[in-house]
C-alpha cells in the first residue's frame, strides 16, 4: 500500500476541518474633546489634573484614550466651530 494518498487525504481532511481565523475586531478607543475658552497655558493645571485623574482610572493618552484638546484663545464666540471642528494639538 502506497502511504503517499493517504497523507493527502488526511491533510486535507484535517484543513477541511479547521475554523478559519476570524480578523479581530479592533476595540474602539474612546475620544474625549476637550474643549475650553482659554489659551492652553491658561489650563495647565487643570489640564495636568485631568491627566492625572484618567491615569488613576488605567487610561494612557494615545494608547487607549484619544483626547482632542480644543481652545478657544479667548475667543469664545469660536466656540461652537470647535466643538464639531476635528482635532487641535496641544
Amino acid at each position: 500500500m502506497n502511504p503517499k494518498p493517504f497523507f493527502w487525504l488526511f491533510t486535507a481532511i484535517l484543513i477541511g476541518l479547521t475554523q478559519r481565523a476570524e480578523p479581530q475586531q479592533q476595540a474602539k478607543i474612546p475620544r474625549i474633546a476637550y474643549l475650553s475658552g482659554t489659551s492652553p497655558s491658561a489650563n495647565s493645571a487643570r489640564v495636568e489634573a485631568f491627566g492625572q485623574g484618567l491615569h488613576e482610572l488605567g487610561y494612557v493618552e494615545g494608547k487607549n484614550i484619544v483626547i482632542e484638546w480644543r481652545y478657544a484663545e479667548g475667543k469664545l464666540d469660536r466656540l461652537p466651530s470647535l466643538r464639531r471642528s476635528k482635532c487641535v494639538s496641544r
